[in-house]
Formats: structure tokens, sequence, C-alpha cells
């Protein structure tokens, strides 16, 4: 995050907003400086690649389903941008400790006593380090008793939209962000490369929430992808991993995608469609036929 940082005291921190008084390495300027910055770019983010997501990715057709909430967009971009600020404090403080080079953060290939074959093996090892502890930290959080004060909040969205992606509970949102947190205080990495990996962490959040289903037949059984997620959301003690199914399989809880069956989402609204049992109504914005029986 010092790289962020330094990019931003350059071109405008320093010569725009501090005064020359207050130096660029002063602790109380580099907190404020990254609670700004932090939350600026979770905003673009979340608000750019989901708005992306939701116009070029997401079926709408899905908005029909019985368990597609009114107004459900607006209540989850509401949700999560007035979590995201509360999320961003102890988050800061991770960042905070990075910036003073409390972590294991390197700047140059060099660093690396592997060198480029380093970088490679630490993306690789961040993903399955962080997959494995969101696994236990989901798991965890469903345990009844904590889940109606920290995760139920996320899964009203049974149908979730690209939107979903970050509509959590502050202290949910933060558990389930802190292993990408906790690598670099543990493990070698370089800079650019967790700038790139926390940029792809938030791509991928928002494509297991996009309602694009399909996934490479043979990857369907390795990948935890869309479909996998929003059994999640429907069956809720199935599917807890973030980008592989290895934990849900060694954990008992895999679950092989209900809309790779032809018992998903779209299937239940064909089949409502054909009995005639959709009402038009105006939902979100769009035309759309809202179910008048329940899902079975």
């Amino acid at each position: 995050m010092d790289l962020v940082l330094k990019v931003a005291d350059y071109h405008v921190l320093t010569p725009y907003v501090y005064p020359e008084s207050w130096p660029e390495d002063g602790a109380l300027r580099q907190i404020i400086s990254l609670l700004v910055v932090t939350n600026l770019g979770a905003a673009v983010l979340y608000l750019g690649l989901g708005a992306l997501s939701y116009y070029f990715i997401f079926d709408h057709n899905l908005m029909k389903h019985p368990h597609f909430l009114e107004n459900q967009v607006w209540r989850e971009i509401k949700y999560a941008m007035s979590s995201l600020p509360w999320i961003s404090i102890p988050t800061v403080a991770l960042f905070f400790a990075e910036v003073r080079g409390y972590s294991k953060l390197y700047d140059n290939v060099s660093d690396s006593p592997l060198g480029w074959s380093g970088l490679f093996l630490s993306m690789i090892s961040f993903l399955f380090f962080t997959d494995m502890c969101i696994y236990w930290i989901h798991r965890f959080l469903h345990h009844k008793l904590i889940y109606k004060m920290f995760h139920k909040p996320h899964h009203i969205w049974k149908i979730p939209t690209p939107f979903a992606s970050h509509a959590f509970h502050p202290v949910d949102g933060f558990l389930q962000g802190l292993p990408y947190h906790i690598y670099p205080f543990l493990f070698p990495l370089h800079k650019v490369l967790y700038l790139a990996l926390y940029v792809f962490v938030n791509i991928w959040t928002i494509s297991i929430h996009d309602g694009d289903y399909r996934v490479p037949s043979g990857l369907i059984s390795v990948i935890n992808g869309s479909a996998h997620h929003t059994d999640h959301h429907l069956f809720f003690d199935y599917n807890y991993g973030q980008y592989f199914t290895l934990w849900d399989r060694l954990g008992g809880s895999y679950r092989h995608p209900s809309a790779l069956m032809g018992k998903g989402p779209m299937d239940l609204i064909r089949k409502l469609q054909v009995e005639g049992k959709l009402g038009k109504e105006q939902v979100n914005g769009h035309d759309q036929r809202r179910a008048t029986c329940k899902e079975e």
C-alpha cells in the first residue's frame, strides 16, 4: 500500500492538500491518507467493477426470480457503501503496519531468493492460503451463535447481483478480507503483485455474484464459480470456498451446482413462465415478471 500512498503524495496530497510543515512520513498524516485512499479505492473498485459486471455480464432475467427482492440492487449498494467505511478502519491499521515496514513486502524481484519463479510461487500460495483461511472463517460465520449478528445480512440476497459482492456487515467483511492482509506479514510478496492480487480479489468477489453460471467443463469440480456460490446463497450450508472447491470437499460441504444440473434459478424462472405463474410488474427500473408462487 505504500506504493499507492507514494503516488497519492506525489501527485495530490503533498502539492495540494497537506501543508509543507507536515512530513510525508508522519504517522498521523499516513493514517489519514490511508483512510482516504482506502475508502476511495474501495468505492471505485466496488462501484466501477460492479457496474461493469451488472450491465455487461449479469443476467437481468434473474430479477424475475421469486427470491429477488424489491429494490434489491439499490439495497445492496446502500448496504455495501455504509459498511465499507467501517471495514476500512481495522484494514487501515494493517495497511499502516505495511507502510511502516512491518510486513514482508519487497520492491524488487532481486529481493526474492527465487527471483521470478518466486513471484509465481507467491501468487499461487497467496490464492491457496487465502482460500483455506476464508473457507474456515466463512464456515465459522455460519455458526448459529454468531450467524444472525454478522453474516445473515449477506444472505438476504438469495439471488445476488454483482453489487451483493461487498454487501456485508462490517465485521463479516473485515474477517473475510483479513487473510489477504495477513499473508504479506507471514510470507514474502512483491508490492506490485500484492496490489494486482488485491484488484483480482475484488474482481473475483464480484464474479461469483454475477449470475454467469458458465464454467469450463474441466474446471467445474475445481473452481468455485458463480454457480457454486449461488447455491451457497440458496442452500446455506454448502460451497463456502472462495476460489476452489478443495476445502469444501475436504470439509464435506461441497454441493454440485444446481444450475449445472438443470435445477438452478433460471430453470425455475422458465418453469414458472411455462406455468403462467409470473405476474408482470416494475422492479428496480426493469420490466420484470414477479412470481406469484414460492420456489419449490
